[in-house]
């Protein structure tokens, strides 16, 4: 069966080998450019399956791939079947069974111990592969085969066209392959076959669905995120990032990078007219992410970026925000319905991340352009200070993406409706938005420290008071909370009357 990886399961051996089939791309390429990108995929087989089972073997073949494992429980073979599933290349695999024979009586014997039950009523036909010394041809034992079983077994009788069932069988020299069951594999192309890109991560749907399209194009993924506002997002972003590392892309290591962008919120809180902020915080990220990316030997960036889907997002903003680098941008959902990929999402596992990410909501312009002109957006940013840009691209921290896989300890914050007297409440949404809606309550005295200036200011407040914070959703509150924990501060609360 050309283009099959073999796993088949021996009784008599205790060995497991299965087939697989290549994605279709790989089979069309050049003769070198194909042995290339099957020895790759050899390898990223081994990387991959010997965590799980230490005898597995990989024979690379012209047609075919052939793995062997010593092991041969019901364990193990799940294992290795979930695994197979997410490998980028394999486009599907079959599970086969190996038997010794020496005549067509032998094949016909084991081929219908497998298969005679399941051919109850139903039309079949026998194909064959042959290779190595027999005294009979593929059509032999086809005609041989399948006669046999239409005398023995309650058939629908034999149907070469579009059968109900279709028997594969493959003979090497005096071995005989039975498939017994085809599973669906990822496609796409092996890790590392393409040039690395590095993903700007967010955690929610969008990042995580475009970052698992270039591991299935066969991209090594390696992973940046801008914490815009404390531990808990980034906690949900590694591990929403080791998930797709380890299920999709455990075949090669890759990089975290955490870039520390509180400091560059507040300057654009500062200093932006309010309608540009979302735009030039994508340019900043942009900026970041290019400066991280060179420091990595990487030429691409990729976002989950749909048009439409907000106002930064328009085509001319994204014009606006790719004239801020050279480095190519790669949005591979640009053009996909928000539905779709939530569904992609529950497909590959990254939903029920996304579901309970903590979304920032610290940089949100009250009427936001969705046509910003870029001498306006210049101009706007050169009020920007851009040491506090390199500060933040300085202080990245990169981290090995196995690394990720420890608990990440967040500290328990305390959610209060009522204010006692030894208790101050912390108003830190930003000034705009405090100005528009004013927090009043009966009794007790509202101070008024945006959520950006919070972490330097805090320790100059009255450390004998316990204080709420508070924010119309609740999320930055209880971040920034979490955030003063963390520093040592323990009398802090979250506001939510």
């Amino acid at each position: 069966m050309p283009g099959f990886l073999f796993y088949v399961l021996s009784e008599r051996t205790e060995i497991m080998k299965f087939i697989i089939k290549l994605h279709p791309e790989m089979t069309i390429k050049s003769k070198s450019v194909r042995q290339r990108m099957s020895k790759i995929l050899s390898g990223n087989i081994r990387n991959t399956l010997k965590p799980l089972d230490e005898t597995i073997k990989v024979r690379v073949d012209w047609d075919k791939m052939v793995v062997r494992s010593n092991n041969h429980d019901d364990a193990s073979r799940q294992l290795l079947i979930e695994a197979l599933g997410c490998i980028p290349g394999i486009q599907s695999f079959l599970e086969v069974v190996e038997f010794k024979v020496s005549s067509l009586d032998d094949i016909l014997e084991h081929t219908q111990a497998m298969f005679g039950d399941k051919l109850a009523g139903k039309t079949f036909c026998v194909r064959a592969k042959r290779r190595g010394k027999q005294e009979f041809s593929s059509l032999d034992v086809e005609r041989y085969v399948g006669g046999g079983i239409n005398q023995r077994c309650e058939t629908g009788g034999v149907k070469l066209k579009q059968p109900d069932v279709q028997i594969n069988l493959e003979l090497d020299d005096d071995r005989l392959y039975l498939v017994s069951k085809q599973h669906g594999g990822m496609g796409g192309y092996p890790i590392a076959t393409q040039e690395s890109v590095l993903s700007l991560m967010s955690g929610g749907y969008d990042s995580g669905v475009s970052s698992y399209q270039f591991i299935k194009r066969g991209s090594r993924v390696h992973y940046c995120f801008f914490n815009l506002g404390g531990r808990e997002h980034e906690a949900g972003v590694r591990e929403v990032v080791h998930f797709l590392w380890k299920k999709y892309g455990a075949s090669h290591r890759v990089k975290f990078i955490s870039v520390p962008f509180e400091g560059v919120v507040a300057e654009i809180l500062e200093k932006i007219d309010k309608g540009h902020m979302g735009v030039v915080l994508k340019r900043m990220m942009m900026r970041a992410g290019a400066a991280v990316a060179e420091r990595l030997a990487i030429n691409a960036l990729v976002t989950g970026e749909s048009m439409g889907q907000v106002s930064s997002q328009t085509v001319t903003n994204l014009n606006v925000i790719d004239r801020v680098t050279d480095t190519l941008i790669l949005r591979p959902l640009i053009a996909t319905d928000k539905q779709d990929i939530i569904d992609q999402a529950r497909a590959i596992g990254t939903a029920s991340y996304a579901e309970k990410m903590p979304e920032y909501c610290g940089v949100i312009s009250q009427k936001p352009t969705i046509k910003a002109v870029l001498s306006k957006v210049e101009e706007e940013e050169a009020n920007f200070d851009f040491d506090v840009l390199n500060t933040a691209v300085q202080a990245s921290f990169v981290e090995d993406v196995r690394d990720l896989g420890k608990v990440w300890e967040v500290p328990e914050v305390e959610v209060s409706e009522q204010v006692t007297e030894q208790e101050v409440i912390l108003d830190i949404r930003a000034p705009e938005e405090e100005e528009q809606s004013p927090l009043e309550v009966d009794g007790h005295q509202v101070v008024h420290l945006p959520f950006f200036r919070l972490a330097h200011q805090f320790g100059e407040l009255d450390q004998n008071k316990t204080y709420l914070l508070y924010c119309a959703r609740g999320v930055m509150s209880r971040l920034q909370a979490i955030h003063l924990k963390e520093q040592g501060f323990d009398n802090v609360k979250v506001y939510k009357p």
